[in-house]
């Protein structure tokens, strides 16, 4: 057998977790056509069948999961070599790559990153948005330095700082039958339907704000898919779902005839610095250690 190439992994990864090779032409902004024979030869070369095709899309086989696990770990190990060596390259020139999900802005960490350039005055901060985390922390971190997001997802490879915290609120549309009450207990929404996600989506940090942990199990999903916290907003907007964030959050969106209703006893979303935990730079130390100044000690990675 020829020796795989990165590029074979990564369409394979993106076919396996998005289950389409629409998705996942999209998703790697590719020709359909092109990617369906890039996946064809990928599984002669290997000479094991790693996908059934069927009408909706594509299932991996027993020997694509196993195939789809070791490509993910290969294809993280590689992103973390080539990162870890971009983020001391940046480090050296005084330029900080952040990262924040796209409801995260900057401003909604308080006085961290004021206090911050500051006392660095010659750092520039090259802000980035995220898409959703993924399975692997790490991976989803890509090449940003540090990253801001409410609910740290974890996993080996990452350590996280909180920074602050803030109520959840449940979102809903204007005309839904809950929408008229002043505030809201866990148990008033767990039945309800909260919106679809990309499967590819980590299911823990996903599961957080569909409110698994108080129901055991997931919640009712719409079958959207959404791949974007806009998009979420949107199907809330629609009427067809609800959905939890933190009230900082919800702010922005009450334009959109969208309502937000305290959950008055669930436990507060915490906005937290993600960083790769073995390639932290000086810079991102510093970031680290004034954010323990205003909210408390480091977790590590599990």
């Amino acid at each position: 057998m020829s020796e795989l190439e990165l590029r074979q992994l990564r369409y394979f990864v993106a076919v396996a977790e998005e289950g389409q090779m629409t998705r996942a032409a999209r998703r790697l902004q590719l020709a359909q056509p092109a990617l369906s024979q890039a996946i064809a030869r990928l599984e002669a070369q290997v000479g094991v069948k790693l996908l059934d095709r069927n009408p909706r899309g594509v299932s991996v086989t027993p020997a694509g999961a196993v195939f789809l696990e070791k490509a993910r770990v290969t294809l993280a190990a590689v992103a973390d070599i080539d990162a870890t060596a971009r983020s001391w390259a940046r480090d050296q020139a005084g330029r900080l790559h952040a990262g924040f999900l796209s409801l995260t802005p900057p401003m909604m960490a308080g006085d961290l990153f004021p206090r911050f350039t500051s006392e660095h005055p010659g750092v520039v901060i090259e802000w980035h948005q995220l898409g959703y985390p993924t399975p692997i922390p790490r991976a989803w971190l890509g090449d940003v330095d540090v990253c801001l997001i409410w609910f740290a997802p974890t996993g080996p490879g990452v350590a996280s700082q909180a920074v602050r915290t803030s109520p959840l609120v449940v979102t809903m549309s204007e005309r839904h039958h809950l929408a008229g009450r002043s505030e809201l207990r866990v148990e008033d929404v767990l039945d309800e339907t909260f919106p679809g996600i990309v499967d590819w989506c980590d299911p823990g940090w996903l599961g957080y704000w569909g409110l698994d942990a108080y129901r055991g199990g997931p919640a009712r999903r719409t079958d959207d898919g959404a791949m974007t916290p806009e998009e979420v907003a949107s199907i809330v907007a629609s009427g067809r779902a609800i959905t939890t964030v933190p009230e900082l959050v919800a702010v922005p969106f009450s334009h959109l005839g969208i309502r937000a209703i305290p959950l008055i006893d669930a436990y507060p979303a915490v906005l937290t610095l993600v960083w790769p935990e073995a390639s932290g730079t000086p810079l991102v130390e510093a970031l680290v250690e004034l954010a323990q100044d205003i909210h408390g000690d480091r977790t590590a990675g599990d």
